[in-house]
């Protein structure tokens, strides 16, 4: 693939590892060919690095082929998906899933990475919804604009949200910044 093809979540195989670029850049000095400025991340081992291309150079595409699964359960430092239509299960190492481990619930529908048929990492869907399970009671009188309090949700995973919450109550948490959206009613 030629370097100008590039663009955000682009996979790349770099000395026999596969990248995803995470941020993309295109400058173009005063003279002189334009130069093209990534940040990259290891899909393996999630190191990130800075490079820059020249525009014409040749970039090699990473055999990465992405699969519909569903969360089955996690052992310690593994996570279970199962293929819904084939049932075929695959196990996901703890240092793979990452930071997307804290919102794997039961049944989610998630995209697993396979490059060179291998599980190398996951994709959540942007939104999940999930449940309270421990959050103190809003104090009355306490309705400061935009004041909040900590809540555990039902994986432990713990967020900021406002002080009308309380246990039990549904929410929608954006995976991408772990941050409450809003509260969900049934």
């Amino acid at each position: 693939m030629d370097v100008s093809d590039l663009k955000k979540n682009s996979k790349l195989e770099i000395d026999g590892q596969p990248w995803v670029v995470t941020d993309f850049q295109f400058v173009k000095p005063g003279k002189g060919q334009g130069l093209y400025k990534c940040k990259i991340k290891n899909m393996i081992t999630g190191a990130v690095i800075d490079r820059t291309w020249r525009s014409g150079e040749r970039l090699t595409d990473a055999d990465v082929e992405s699969r519909k699964f569903e969360f089955l359960f996690s052992t310690g430092d593994a996570y279970t998906f199962m293929d819904s239509a084939t049932y075929e299960q695959v196990e996901l190492q703890a240092d793979l899933a990452g930071d997307e481990a804290k919102f794997l619930m039961d049944n989610l529908s998630v995209d697993i990475l396979f490059y060179n048929g291998r599980p190398v990492g996951l994709t959540l869907p942007s939104h999940v919804t999930m449940e309270v399970a421990q959050c103190e009671p809003g104090v009355k009188g306490d309705t400061a604009t935009g004041a909040t309090k900590g809540a555990t949700l039902q994986t432990g995973y713990e967020v900021q949200v406002p002080l009308f919450i309380k246990i039990g109550d549904k929410l929608k948490i954006d995976t991408r910044t772990g941050a409450y959206v809003e509260r969900v009613n049934d």
